[in-house]
C-alpha cells in the first residue's frame, strides 16, 4: 500500500503505491496506525498516482503545510513517460480546467480559476520521453489533463488516452516545504512499473536536477 519516507513529531510521509486510493482502502487508518495517533492530510494523490503523501501529526502543521498549498509556495515535481512527443519540449501551461465525459477533465482557454504546470521533456532511449513536471495549482487530474494537451498523454493512462501499460507511469517524486519552521526537502524513490525500475533510471532523474 505504501513505504514510509520520514516520521517525526510534526508529519509522517510515506511513498504511496500506484492503484491505491486515497479515500478507499484503509489507506490514512493505516498511516494514522504508524504513529498511533491522529493525522491530518494535507493533499491528494489519484488513484493511480505513485509517491509521496503528506500527513501532518498536528492541526497547528496541518494549517502551516496546507497554507504553504494554498500559496503555491510548496515544490512539487513529478516525474511522467510517455510514449508519444510533445508539441513543444518545455514551457508553461496554463488554463481552467472543467469536466468533460466519464470521469475525465479537460482544459480551457479561460483563466478564472487557472491551472498552472511548467514542464520540460526528454527523450529516453527506449523510445519514451520522460517529463519533469512542476504544478503550481493543486487541480484534479491536472498533470493528467496537461499531458493529454500536450499532445503526450501518460503511458498507461487509459482514461486520458495513453497507451496501454503496466501502469499509469505518474510519479510525485519530490516535495520542498516547511513544517514547525524547518524546511524539509524529500524524494520519493521509483519502487513499481517496469519502465521505472529499470536499471539506472533512478540515477537518470537525479542527473536532471
Amino acid at each position: 500500500m505504501y513505504d514510509i519516507l520520514e516520521i517525526n513529531n510534526d508529519f509522517i510521509a510515506i511513498n504511496k503505491w500506484p492503484n491505491v486510493d486515497f479515500h478507499g482502502e484503509g489507506l490514512v487508518d493505516s498511516v494514522r496506525s504508524e504513529v498511533d495517533g491522529e493525522v491530518y492530510p494535507v493533499h491528494r494523490l489519484d488513484k493511480v498516482t505513485s509517491g509521496i503523501l503528506l500527513f501532518a501529526r498536528t492541526k497547528d502543521v496541518a494549517r502551516e503545510i496546507s497554507e504553504q498549498f494554498e500559496n503555491s509556495s510548496i515544490e512539487k515535481i513529478y516525474i511522467a513517460l510517455s510514449d508519444s512527443k510533445p508539441k513543444k519540449k518545455q514551457g508553461t501551461v496554463k488554463g481552467d480546467l472543467e469536466k468533460s465525459r466519464r470521469g475525465a477533465w479537460k482544459i480551457t482557454r479561460t483563466f478564472n480559476k487557472p491551472s498552472v504546470t511548467r514542464f520540460q521533456s526528454h527523450s529516453l532511449e527506449s523510445g519514451l520521453r520522460l517529463f519533469v513536471l512542476r504544478p503550481k495549482t493543486g487541480k484534479t487530474h491536472q498533470l493528467r489533463v496537461v499531458m493529454k494537451s500536450l499532445g503526450s498523454p501518460i503511458l498507461g493512462d487509459s482514461l486520458y488516452s495513453g497507451k496501454e501499460s503496466d501502469r499509469t507511469y505518474l510519479h510525485a517524486y519530490k516535495i520542498t516545504f516547511k513544517a514547525s519552521g524547518k524546511e524539509y526537502s524529500l524524494e520519493a524513490p521509483f519502487l513499481h512499473g517496469e519502465e521505472f525500475t529499470q536499471e539506472n533510471f533512478s540515477s537518470l532523474v537525479q542527473s536532471l536536477f
